[in-house]
């Protein structure tokens, strides 16, 4: 059995702290015999998040384990090769890149858990969330922002891990077949749910929350590594506002409001 372990943090700090290269400089202005700092501050030139530290390192060993040996090769393949070593870096990079968003300063809203496309919007009749709930997909391709972030201010709920398969993202198949974790959010006014979802090539799901954590909506909660789908069951009361084909940022885009 193949089984990919969902992974918490610690710690809530570790999960708000990124991975990031900071490019920092100092310029010496001397102005009648003291030192004036024009700026010391640190300039951020690329942010990646923590959950693919692992990741990133690994593709960095692997690429230069691989690329040494292509110094003893003809001049051809050693330029093959380290295009080849550099393209995988720096789409590793790209993937697991955590550009900072603006969380809408509005009350009454439910924001898009995931960056990608709407596959689906459509009622959905759910146990927990009741009849003529509506059904939200988001598609996530590996070209996407990956880290996923809380729709809803309120309490963790519900926590369940379901092993599955790994059938394409946007076969929509693959939202009772393959692997996920469904988390529910409640902030004592209305509830909802939303999966993580792997897929043929997402095959890690990370997710830092623990039942009865407080959360507030924007905050960044973990990832679903190359690529996948999020799926958010809101219920009747909310009053959705996207359509399929729109596109999503996690943490900007507002989703429905009640």
């Amino acid at each position: 059995m193949n089984f990919r372990q969902i992974i918490p943090t610690e710690k809530k700090e570790k999960k708000e702290k990124n991975f990031t290269i900071f490019l920092s400089y100092k310029i010496n202005n001397y102005h009648k015999g003291s030192y004036h700092k024009i700026t010391d501050h640190k300039t951020e030139i690329k942010m990646f998040t923590l959950y693919g530290r692992s990741t990133i390192i690994k593709v960095l060993f692997l690429s230069l384990l691989l690329s040494a040996p292509a110094l003893f090769f003809p001049f051809w393949a050693r330029i093959a090769i380290f295009f080849i070593t550099a393209s995988i870096v720096l789409f590793t990079l790209y993937f697991f890149r955590d550009p900072k968003r603006k969380v809408p300063d509005e009350t009454r809203i439910i924001l898009a858990p995931a960056d990608g496309k709407i596959l689906l919007v459509q009622q959905h009749d759910h146990k927990v969330t009741g009849k003529s709930s509506t059904l939200v997909s988001i598609f996530m391709s590996p070209f996407n922002v990956h880290v996923n972030r809380i729709p809803l201010s309120g309490k963790v709920t519900h926590l369940r891990y379901c092993p599955g398969q790994f059938l394409m993202a946007f076969d929509n198949r693959s939202m009772e077949s393959n692997e996920k974790m469904e988390i529910g959010i409640d902030n004592g006014e209305i509830q909802v749910l939303f999966n993580q979802i792997s897929g043929f090539l997402a095959r890690r799901i990370v997710c830092a929350l623990t039942n009865g954590e407080t959360v507030k909506a924007g905050e960044k909660f973990g990832m679903i590594k190359f690529g996948s789908r999020v799926d958010v069951i809101l219920p009747p009361s909310a009053s959705v506002l996207v359509k399929p084909g729109q596109v999503t940022l996690a943490g900007e885009t507002i989703l429905a409001r009640y």
